[in-house]
């Protein structure tokens, strides 16, 4: 054989091989890319949320019953209630007296109204802070699939490059022995 056929063959397999490794890369890509297309689906597309009407009214109160402006509000109401019932003239204009009786039932209505409707908006903010946690748990899954991949594709490299190591070790040492075969013809 002569010395271009045999740089050819060494060509052609060198080629072969670097055509493998690029192979093997594409097939991980594409494993990885199968396994994150659930996960990307789920995080793009969430299920959309329908509020009744009565989930609305709920939102609503709990969020007028715990602000400020509420709070504020329901103060000045107070102070106006017990100073006119207070300070008014005659005992006719007075509709609740000092023990403020009347306030006390109303001040009880409000909270045994208001506390269940803000417990539903509680109940509700808990369900969105579950999806939310459940979408974390999904981005980091795509992260933990995408590493793995990155992982394969070191490995594989690496396999691949301690293998091609070894072959030109082993071509050096076929050569080694042919330049000592052809020194001990010469010296012979």
């Amino acid at each position: 054989m002569s010395q271009t056929s045999i740089k050819n063959k060494e060509f052609k397999n060198i080629l072969q091989t670097e055509n493998a490794r690029i192979q093997k890369l594409h097939k991980i890509v594409e494993d990885s890319i199968k396994e994150e297309e659930l996960v990307m689906q789920n995080l793009l597309n969430p299920p959309s949320e329908e509020l009744s009407r009565g989930q609305k009214i709920s939102d609503k109160v709990a969020r007028f019953g715990g602000s400020w402006r509420f709070i504020i509000l329901f103060l000045m109401v107070m102070m106006i209630w017990i100073i006119f019932n207070v300070v008014a003239l005659s005992s006719s204009l007075r509709f609740d007296p000092f023990p403020f009786i009347l306030l006390n039932l109303i001040l009880s209505c409000i909270a045994a109204i208001q506390a269940p409707i803000i417990m539903m908006s509680q109940n509700r903010q808990e369900e969105k802070d579950r999806k939310r946690s459940e979408n974390d748990y999904l981005i980091n899954l795509k992260a933990e699939m995408q590493i793995r991949s990155l992982h394969q594709k070191m490995d594989m490299l690496i396999e691949e490059q301690i293998k091609a190591l070894f072959e030109t070790q082993a071509q050096q040492f076929e050569l080694l022995y042919k330049i000592e075969k052809k020194l001990n013809q010469n010296i012979k």
